[in-house]
């Protein structure tokens, strides 16, 4: 081919030309080598929804630099890939275009792969995997069998999250600001029965964890241990009054059980209704009741609501003090968290005290800070704060992290009270009343009770011959061909369980079925996932910082557990990548501002979209959508190429070692060529700094030029300059693998780039000629000199004490001493 025809960066081309080579020759398979290091590169798989998006291309590609990276400098990296392919979406496109979820996914599947492929990225295809497939789910019922027989798994009757439009129950994760994650409509609460897995039996390590995830953002770890929710206190029994019982409560600070002047309870707790019975308050209790929990379902977690509260009719006396206390009925009171009920002290909690004044309940002062006393008469704000107890009978005088024990023990000691640590944490509903998830592997008989499916019979496959109404319900419920079964245990006739798993069990393991996609004996290998495991680097978005990313977390320690898995944690490190922005808000379908990466690879190509995905800003920011920027990285991988071209017949040249003596031109092209590998490969080290790497590769583009171009003084060494393009090349490799790729063979290199190492800087050669020397006077920056690189101080101190602006500022001072920082400043103290 004539370099007239190769003038023109023809990207499609190029791009078809490499992707089919790498997927003949299986280019980026990986496979267990005990001699080499493993790097395991992983980003959260999609959910097969029709196509991909540019958070897509931004979030594979940032993926794809660190796995290609990571291969060049010698690592056996994993990259692999698959799809989240149950859920919501596909049953409700079936239902709207008559279709089956089957048949969408799979379709949906075909298409985005062909777009992934059409990117570049460098996955092991092999290793791909659909979670709908009964390979994949009959191992996820396995688990749960396994679960069940360990008292892991449960089944419980429950007010659960229930989504009409979606008709289907929500974890309390999957609700947010009191709307369905998915369909963004409001929740209502509903009894019914579900299966629970015990994920606050590992509350207390899922929290410690948090401790040893140094390569976590802190952002997600303050927001798990947020969720996680411990507090260490007492628990205290409150005998009802004018009844049999008591109403237990949990508090953190029970040096202040002196001041306690009214009870707040739920408004779900069980006792409301029967402290509210035969008073005048039981119609208006039970109105409140039912508005309260509604607002909280509806409530962004982020704003508080409004404190409001109603008196029940019922009393609870203080076994210190046995005076009674009003029991209230309270907005801010959560059922899920200690006992649903708590003693209200309004001197020393703002909460209560905010709502002391709102309702006229007494003030009671029992905590006095040092050095400010209290008055109840004049107290306008809580104090939360520590001090020494007063009013608190045999109490008085301690201080309040003593009394705090003190009084724990008293309680203790009268068989009224404990020690007590409580979570946030609830255990995970995983019941799905849909169709289009994995089977639960459960039998219920009404002779023998809930009986597991035996695990020869797994998978329960779901059934593909059936039909869907408007409605949204699943039709498993309806279908007899399913759900009628026998009893593994007496024989007699039973039925099948018919709610479905939540979608986010399967993407709760998923990663360790990568390390073994194709292994049919068992739900991993230990030879692999012992090799593989942990994730080296997780990438995905921040939204999933208590979903999956706790739920993976909670996942791995059961696996490590029921014996599959040796590892505590399922990712040593995590890049939350930010979202794309244009107009100044995210991309969205609804707000009519989405780019299309189809449109955008056929009129730039697949190199340069990834290019500028990566040059626009830092992969934890938010990345600001530009068209110019698309075009301006379009025109820096033409001018690159363009160049290369012209000087073929140079750059086919192999190259030499770089002589000592150079020109000036030569040093300078030379130096800014190891100075920009330093630079990069520092850059790739550090926090992936992509945008500040590829700048830097601009950097020494613009050198390239400056120094070769028609205006150079001096000709430059032809191994400086093969030298500086196999630099950008392999720079550039991870970023824009297509181009680089081509424009290495055309330069008569034989082995692929795929298979180069990263280039090595030379340190010496990276030595600056010059450096500009800052002269400080007592620390303040007065004057700069240009001088020669690793002078010595004597003379570094000669030339910045006869500079004229220095002496100026000296003027007759005495110099007490000179401070000289080698190649960066001088400072004198006068």
């Amino acid at each position: 081919m004539s370099v007239n025809n190769l003038l023109k960066y023809d990207f499609k081309s190029i791009e078809e030309k490499w992707q089919k080579i790498w997927l003949e020759e299986k280019t980026f398979k990986a496979v267990e080598d005990a001699d080499q290091p493993k790097y395991y590169l992983l980003e959260m798989f999609p959910y097969p929804s029709g196509r991909i998006h540019m958070g897509h291309v931004r979030n594979y590609s940032i993926g794809d630099v660190v796995a290609r990276y990571k291969r060049m400098k010698g690592f056996n990296v994993m990259h692999p890939i698959g799809w989240d392919a149950f859920g919501l979406p596909a049953e409700n496109a079936a239902i709207k275009n008559k279709t089956h979820p089957e048949k969408w996914t799979r379709e949906n599947i075909d298409y985005m792969r062909n777009q992934l492929r059409r990117m570049g990225f460098s996955y092991d295809w092999d290793r791909e995997l659909a979670t709908c497939d009964p390979e994949y789910y009959r191992w996820e019922q396995l688990f749960f069998i396994k679960l069940f027989k360990k008292g892991l798994v449960y089944q419980k009757k429950t007010t659960v999250n229930w989504c009409e439009t979606c008709q289907t129950v929500l974890a309390n994760e999957q609700v947010i600001d009191g709307c369905c994650w998915r369909c963004d409509q409001a929740i209502n609460p509903r009894e019914m029965n579900g299966w629970f897995f015990k994920i606050t039996d590992y509350a207390d390590e899922l929290l410690e964890g948090c401790d040893h995830l140094q390569g976590w953002p802190e952002k997600v770890l303050t927001m798990q241990r947020h969720w996680i929710g411990k507090s260490v206190g007492a628990e205290i029994d409150f005998p009802i009054k004018d009844f049999n019982e008591s109403l237990k409560i949990f508090t953190t600070r029970p040096d202040t059980i002196f001041g306690a002047t009214f009870m707040s309870i739920a408004p779900e707790h069980p006792l409301v209704a029967r402290l509210a019975k035969g008073t005048p308050h039981e119609k208006e209790v039970a109105d409140f009741v039912k508005r309260t929990i509604l607002e909280k379902q509806q409530q962004n977690p982020e704003n508080e609501l409004e404190k409001k509260g109603i008196f029940t009719g019922g009393h609870a006396i203080n076994p210190f003090t046995g005076k009674a206390l009003p029991v209230y009925a309270a907005n801010f009171v959560l059922m899920e968290y200690g006992t649903g009920a708590v003693m209200a002290v309004p001197a020393h909690d703002q909460r209560d005290f905010e709502f002391a004044r709102k309702y006229d309940i007494p003030i009671r002062v029992v905590i006095q800070p040092e050095g400010n006393p209290l008055k109840t008469e004049n107290i306008e704000e809580a104090h939360d704060g520590p001090g020494m107890l007063v009013n608190s009978g045999d109490f008085s005088g301690l201080a309040s992290n003593k009394a705090k024990k003190a009084i724990t023990d008293f309680a203790f000691d009268n068989k009224f009270g404990k020690k007590q640590t409580t979570f946030r944490l609830r255990d995970w509903g995983i019941s799905r009343q849909r169709y289009w998830g994995s089977p639960i592997p459960m039998i219920h008989c009404k002779k023998c009770g809930v009986q597991p499916v035996p695990e020869q019979d797994l998978p329960v496959k779901l059934p593909t011959d059936v039909l869907f109404d408007q409605s949204g319900k699943s039709p498993l419920h309806k279908l007899e061909s399913f759900y009628l079964t026998t009893c593994p245990k007496c024989g007699s006739t039973a039925r099948r369980e018919t709610d479905t798993m939540d979608t986010f069990v399967e993407s709760s393991w998923y990663y360790a079925r990568y390390c073994s996609p194709n292994y049919t004996t068992g739900p991993l290998k230990k030879k692999a996932v012992d090799y593989w495991l942990p994730v080296d680097q997780y990438i995905g978005g921040v939204e999933h910082a208590i979903l999956h990313l706790l739920y993976a977390r909670f996942f791995t320690k059961l696996l490590r557990d029921l014996g599959y898995l040796t590892v505590d944690e399922p990712f040593t490190n995590l890049l939350t990548q930010g979202m794309v922005i244009k107009d100044g808000t995210k991309m969205s379908k609804s707000k009519g501002n989405v780019v299309d990466p189809n449109d955008l690879v056929s009129l730039y190509g697949a190199d340069t979209v990834r290019l500028f995905s990566l040059f626009a800003a830092p992969p934890e920011r938010d990345l600001e959508w530009s068209d110019k920027g698309v075009e301006g990285s379009y025109r820096f991988l033409n001018r690159i190429y363009r160049f290369v071209i012209e000087n073929l017949e140079l750059l086919q040249k192999p190259l030499n070692t770089i002589p000592d003596s150079l020109n000036k031109a030569g040093r300078d092209l030379h130096r800014k060529t190891h100075q920009t590998i330093r630079k990069v490969s520092g850059d790739m080290d550090s926090h992936f700094h992509f945008n500040t790497a590829i700048s830097a590769i601009m950097e020494l583009v613009n050198t390239l030029f400056a120094e070769t171009g028609e205006n150079a003084n001096e000709v430059v060494e032809p191994d400086v300059i093969r030298e500086s393009v196999e630099s950008i090349l392999l720079l550039l490799a991870p970023m824009v693998p297509h181009f680089c790729e081509e424009l290495w063979q055309l330069t008569s290199h034989v082995q692929p780039l795929s298979e180069t190492p990263w280039p090595k800087f030379n340190a010496q050669a990276a030595k600056d000629d010059e450096i500009t020397l800052v002269i400080q006077i007592n620390g303040k920056v007065r004057s700069r000199l240009l001088v020669q690189a690793d002078q010595d101080g004597e003379k570094l101190e000669k030339k910045a004490l006869a500079d004229k602006k220095v002496q100026k500022f000296i003027g007759d001072k005495q110099i007490r001493k000179i401070i000289v920082v080698k190649n960066k400043l001088i400072n004198i103290v006068v």
